[in-house]
């Protein structure tokens, strides 16, 4: 007799159960013995069965012996099963699982008919001499691979094991807890990347160092890459298309190893039918890439692919464009551009019919509308319903375009191109992965709600360094609903800490959370500040002076110190690790987040040092040697990724990134030459050293309302140490240090005693500096007024030396509807969490409706009429540009509103046209700044209200100019009323 394990007690459990490790030493009815040292199990796939399913069990079999030590063979003969048997195969295609299934020992009618799904159950005794059989079972021969490798990380074995040395804890035993389950269909059909070789980081390494013999991009990586994507569910590869690799149909022996991967193959927005036009097209032999005047020649290769290719499992992409990610060579109008792309387009799916012998609505075809092409398209291009529209981001992770009503009624549905690495305007980004999780989230489930469930394709760069969005973006296509705002924000933790101990997750929360809020505002390969592929003369970037303030709120120095502090929390957490996690931890995490700290680091201390240098400051020189060190240090943890493992990822990673990018160079440095005695100098916060030296200095106005301490710079521009006191002219002004010596500069506190400072709206005094004969003065003042008194303001935004700063997540109030909910994004925006006005998906709101929904944030200000309101939000593109789910949108625009208590309502707009100044400024800082200008009746407490227009726009701040504002690259800090005031 059988029993199935679970049957007449469990439910079959969908979806997200799945087997997991037990840590009893006796086995229960539930569970099954999969290695001990008085084990001997047995992997059985049937010889019958598809490639994939073997290589599957081999590679299994593996991951048992790198836990355990003892490997499983591996048999295809049913008369060699054994007590402990783990029965793999695909319904249909193994005969033990259909003779199960028929027999009723396996719950497998959940299986029939579905894409990717896969059954694990337990059987007792279900052939002579089984006692226990463990079955994994496919619903197709991908569906078999996920759940073997299901099981394969819950005894510890990571996708990343081998590209990112993820570490293997080893056991003596191996016991897994097995509830039935049947997993669901994935949320998304073709899921995967396109490996992006441009040069200088995975071709040099397959080239020089992991297949020398090939000295290419060939079938020994990509076998790892197959891999790869099996393990993280994935199965889609658009292959490398750049000259300098051999393109991936040139190597026979490629297309035959995807299939015994079960991969499928496509290639990228430009490469029509699989054909690489890079690297494959030769002018001398075929004539021109062009249609209009080669139509015969460009479709008698295309046809020869699709031919060679027949054999095999393809998702086909229909394009034309110019030679290598080139707009197509038509010189005409918009009408003669669509006329011409409808045609090759028509003649690539006769080819299609033609060759494989089969209505063109059953051959997968993905269309890309991709720069200018999405501007072909929108003119009239007439695409077959069939044809899965693959909309793309605008490179720096914003999709341009969603499918709006109509769209999301074809048959082909949509999908989406994303990019977790980039060359190209306006500045690349190939170093470093820090794109955020949430902005990754919040983009990709507004495309998967408007359709985009049939294919994603993430553009991974060199694979190395984008192992977390890999992870991220494949996660989320196999099940989208796993997710939410709350969990995208701890989700790299979350990975990390399964890799390396949940004891660390606090603490790799924290470094992670702080990565990529500091990256959000300026990607490390932006903070050289220089435009590439638009600059004078020889095209290269020219680093500049940031924008981040080095004069107000504390803006560039509190970068520096945050950078420097999770720095210092990556080398400490390294260092507790054990040797076998050290390798991956410094890819994963270390490199990362010090390469990204040293980046910072070298720029803005090079701007410093030449900030000092037009002071004259003693300190100049001192920088200049720091920014060398910052240089170096990047040359040797560089070197020490590359040395991991005896030199397993030499040439990966490399400091030559971009064809015209310098921001890894030495900075330009400044010096300065001085003699003589000391010579005293002050520099107040918030003053402009450009503006030249003042005959005072005066720190910005202390305020009752936020109660912030401020400084001033005592510095020596001589060459003998600086020796100096202070005197404060009353008692409420507190600082610190009252006298000091120093060779070249001492940063003064200064605070106020509230306890003793008069009442009133501008108390004022001063600080005198003296140094020998030598005399400065810092001017203090005061805000503070008899009312209206603290607990009247509790809670207010509160007007600040001429400003008020409002956090857009921290709201007053809120008015919902039934389509729009307001929603919290942690981890977005420049304050460490953001706002959502409703689902992006929901109908258009008018801003001007008086029952609108809206965010609601009381302010107080000591000032009348207008005022400058600048809102922070993301820089998102238009849902769709025609109708969404039966809605007008705002036409063409990123719409919302913004008004004090009941006056006018001002509506700007996060759009702006690609590759325009507006746009390359908004992605570089991830935010659409925008001003409007309103009124305010009268002193006291108003309301500032932020009205939705275009569903789903994300709102990150509010600043209030009454004309104090500074200069910075931020934003001042929040103003709210504190609840507790020391």
């Amino acid at each position: 007799m059988f029993l199935m394990i679970g049957l007449s007690s469990l439910l079959v459990q969908t979806g997200r159960a799945q087997v997991s490790l037990s840590a009893g030493n006796a086995v229960t009815q539930n569970e099954f013995r999969l290695a001990g040292p008085q084990t001997q199990t047995i992997l059985y796939c049937d010889s019958k069965d598809y490639e994939v399913v073997k290589r599957t069990t081999r590679l299994f079999a593996g991951d048992i012996q790198n836990v355990t030590g003892q490997l499983p063979s591996v048999i295809t003969s049913e008369s060699r099963l054994a007590e402990n048997s783990v029965i793999i195969g695909t319904l249909g295609s193994n005969g033990l699982i259909d003779k199960w299934a028929r027999e009723g020992k396996l719950q497998a009618n959940g299986l029939k008919g579905k894409w990717e799904s896969y059954l694990i159950q337990l059987v007792v005794n279900p052939a002579p001499g089984v006692k226990k059989a463990l079955v994994i079972a496919g619903s197709d021969r991908r569906g078999t691979a996920y759940g073997v490798f299901s099981i394969s990380e819950a005894i510890g074995v990571s996708p990343w094991y081998w590209w990112a040395d993820a570490p293997i804890v080893k056991r003596s035993q191996l016991t897994l807890r097995v509830p039935v389950t049947l997993s669901r269909e994935p949320s998304v059909k073709y899921r995967g990347i396109y490996v992006n070789d441009e040069d200088w980081g995975l071709l040099r390494w397959a080239k020089k160092t992991f297949d020398v013999k090939q000295g290419n991009i060939g079938p020994k990586t990509y076998a790892k890459i197959f891999e790869l994507l099996l393990r993280t569910k994935a199965n889609y590869l658009c292959p490398a298309m750049h000259e300098a690799s051999t393109a991936f149909n040139q190597i026979p022996e490629n297309k035959l190893l995807a299939d015994s991967f079960a991969i499928v193959m496509g290639s990228v927005h430009a490469e029509p039918l699989l054909f690489n036009n890079a690297s494959e097209w030769d002018k001398k032999t075929m004539g021109e890439w062009d249609y209009m005047t080669n139509k015969e020649g460009i479709n008698k290769v295309l046809r020869d692919r699709v031919r060679s290719n027949a054999a095999f499992e393809n998702v086909y992409t229909l394009a034309l464009r110019g030679i290598h990610d080139k707009a197509m060579s038509v010189n005409s109008s918009v009408s003669d551009r669509v006329k011409v792309l409808s045609e090759a387009l028509r003649d690539q799916r006769k080819i299609l019919t033609d060759v494989l012998g089969k209505p063109a609505n059953q051959i997968p075809q993905a269309f890309t509308p991709y720069k200018e092409v999405l501007d072909i398209y929108t003119n009239g291009l007439e695409l077959p319903e069939d044809v899965t529209i693959v909309w793309p981001d605008d490179n720096y992770g914003y999709l341009k375009r969603l499918s709006n009503a109509a769209e999301q009624k074809r048959s082909g549905r949509s999908g989406v191109y994303y990019h977790a690495s980039y060359l190209g305007k306006p500045h690349d980004y190939l170093w470093l992965s820090s794109t955020p999780p949430a902005l990754m989230y919040e983009e990709l489930r507004k495309a998967y709600d408007t359709s985009a469930d049939r294919l994603w394709l993430l553009n991974v760069g060199d694979i190395k360094s984008c192992e977390f969005p890999f992870t991220l973006f494949m996660d989320m296509a196999y099940d989208i609903d796993k997710f939410n705002y709350d969990v995208i924000a701890g989700y790299h933790a979350t990975w990390l800490s399964n890799l390396f101990g949940k004891e660390y997750y606090d603490q790799l929360l924290d470094i992670t959370t702080a990565y990529y809020h500091l990256a959000f505002s300026r990607k490390p390969e932006a903070m050289g500040w220089g435009y590439e592929w638009n600059t004078y003369k020889n095209g290269r970037e020219r680093t500049t002076d940031t924008d981040f303030s080095f004069s107000n709120y504390q803006e560039a120095e509190s970068r520096l110190k945050e950078y420097g502090r999770i720095g210092g929390l990556a080398k400490s957490l390294m260092d507790k690790l054990n040797d076998d996690q050290k390798p991956s931890f410094y890819q994963l995490l270390y490199y990362p987040v010090k390469g990204a700290e040293l980046m910072n680091k070298m720029h803005l201390t090079a701007q410093k040092n030449r900030w000092y240098a037009r002071q004259q400051r003693t300190a100049t020189n001192e920088l200049k040697e720091q920014v060398k060190v910052y240089y170096d240090s990047l040359q040797v943890i560089t070197r020490g990724y590359n040395s991991l493992l005896n030199g397993k990822w030499n040439q990966m990673m490399s400091m030559v990134q971009g064809v015209t990018a310098s921001y890894f160079e030495l900075p330009r440095l400044d010096s300065v030459t001085l003699s003589g005695p000391s010579v005293l100098n002050v520099l107040a916060e918030g003053e402009d050293v450009l503006k030249g030296q003042r005959s005072f200095h005066a720190l910005p106005s202390f305020n009752t309302y936020n109660r912030q301490s401020y400084y001033f710079d005592i510095f020596n521009s001589g060459r003998s140490p600086l020796k100096w006191v202070l005197k404060s002219s009353a008692d409420w002004i507190v600082v610190k240090s009252k006298r000091g010596s120093t060779d070249t500069e001492d940063r003064i506190w200064v605070s106020v005693d509230w306890k003793k400072v008069p009442v009133g709206e501008r108390v004022s005094g001063s600080v005198a500096i003296t140094s020998g004969k030598q005399k400065e003065s810092v001017l203090i003042s005061v805000f503070n007024p008899a009312s209206p008194t603290l607990a009247d303001v509790n809670g207010l935004f509160m007007e600040d030396n001429g400003y008020i700063s409002i956090n857009a997540s921290e709201f007053q109030n809120k008015r919902e509807s039934e389509d729009i909910k307001m929603r919290i994004v942690p981890g977005l925006g420049y304050e460490g969490a953001s706002v959502q006005l409703g689902d992006p998906a929901a109908p258009f709101q008018n801003p001007m409706s008086s029952t609108v929904p809206c965010l609601e944030y009381d302010f107080y200000t000591f000032h009348a009429g207008s005022v400058d309101v600048y809102t922070y939000a993301l820089p998102t593109f238009p849902l769709s540009t025609d109708k969404v789910l039966g809605h007008e949108t705002s036409g063409g625009e990123t719409k919302y509103g913004v008004c004090i208590d009941d006056g006018p309502v001002s509506q700007p707009t996060t759009s702006a046209m690609e590759y325009s100044q507006v746009w390359s400024e908004n992605v570089l800082r991830n935010s659409a700044v925008k001003k409007s200008v309103l009124h305010i009746n009268s002193p006291g407490k108003h309301t500032l209200r932020i009205l939705c227009g275009d569903p789903g726009l994300v709102i990150s701040k509010i600043v209030l100019d009454f004309g104090g504002m500074k200069r910075s690259y931020l934003g001042p800090p929040a103003t709210k009323v504190i609840t507790q005031v020391k």
